[in-house]
């Protein structure tokens, strides 16, 4: 099977496709043949304790076959995920993943649309939901909205019925329930100000300061099955949409990376890996 490689960590130049065996499936694991492979800036600068790497965490594909013990999905099923970051990524033919991660992709959206979904929505559910504990009829300020985490956050806050703030400038002081931030920096640090007493400070990109009165959280996103089942259920209800900034086939995976650090891209850049996907 053909699979990126990355030789040295941070640099696009150093990716190149390379033949490697065709893997096969432990218990509880499936094979996937990937379809379409989204990334993440700067995820070339993770791997750096396991070299050469495959990079991609997020993909859209189908079922080519099961390892012992998984039950919930067989061949021929169309799936998508976020797989683990310790594992190595998915921008190859095929790709063997934990079944436990593994979701039935949107059925109204395309392998490629699909692949734009799960790291970035995941970020937005787990920041807003879970950590934010954000509920219907609260006002959250996301900080980034015009980013692919910050645009899924915009979507499903709006879906769970709370009031939207996009602007620091719309927001009163110490009046907001949450702010949820994806991109650190001043304005995070002027966030606290605008919370009221219990509110809650949510990051997804770094540490978020510390104040009496409110709570700060700083989360890394985790694959979550139950949540994929969610968002793709929304998908398909036209409630939630993934905007793709780009698409490139896999041997141009250099473009691609180069592509995703630009400050002036705009939605999920991906890989398409398997025919019109």
């Amino acid at each position: 099977m053909r699979a990126l490689r990355l030789h040295a960590v941070g640099d696009p130049a150093s990716l190149a496709i390379e033949e490697l065996d065709d893997p096969h499936p432990g218990p509880g694991e499936a094979l996937v043949r990937v379809h379409a492979a989204a990334i993440t800036r700067d995820e070339l600068e993770w791997p750096a304790d396991r070299m050469p790497a495959t990079p991609s965490h997020e993909l859209s594909g189908v079922v080519a076959a099961v390892g012992d013990g998984v039950d919930e999905f067989a061949a021929g099923d169309e799936v998508f995920a976020l797989t683990p970051f310790d594992h190595d990524g998915v921008a190859a033919d095929l790709a063997v993943v934990p079944a436990s991660v593994l979701a039935p992709k949107p059925a109204s959206l395309g392998h490629v649309a699909s692949a734009a979904i799960p790291l970035p929505a995941l970020s937005a559910w787990q920041g807003l939901f879970d950590h934010g504990r954000l509920a219907e009829g609260e006002s959250v300020l996301i900080h980034g909205a015009r980013g692919v985490v910050g645009a899924f956050a915009v979507q499903l806050a709006r879906w769970r019925g709370a009031d939207v703030i996009e602007s620091e400038a719309d927001a009163e002081a110490g009046g907001l329930d949450l702010v949820f931030d994806t991109g650190g920096g001043e304005r995070l640090e002027r966030s606290p100000a605008l919370l009221r007493e219990g509110g809650r400070l949510v990051s997804v990109a770094t540490e978020p300061p510390r104040a009496g009165g409110i709570g700060s959280v700083y989360f890394v996103v985790e694959p979550r099955h139950a949540q994929l089942v969610e968002l793709a259920r929304l998908a398909d209800l036209g409630a939630l949409r993934p905007d793709v900034d780009a698409v490139f086939e896999l041997a141009d995976a250099r473009e691609a990376f180069e592509r995703s650090l630009r400050r002036d891209r705009r939605g999920k850049i991906v890989l398409r890996v398997a025919g019109r996907a």
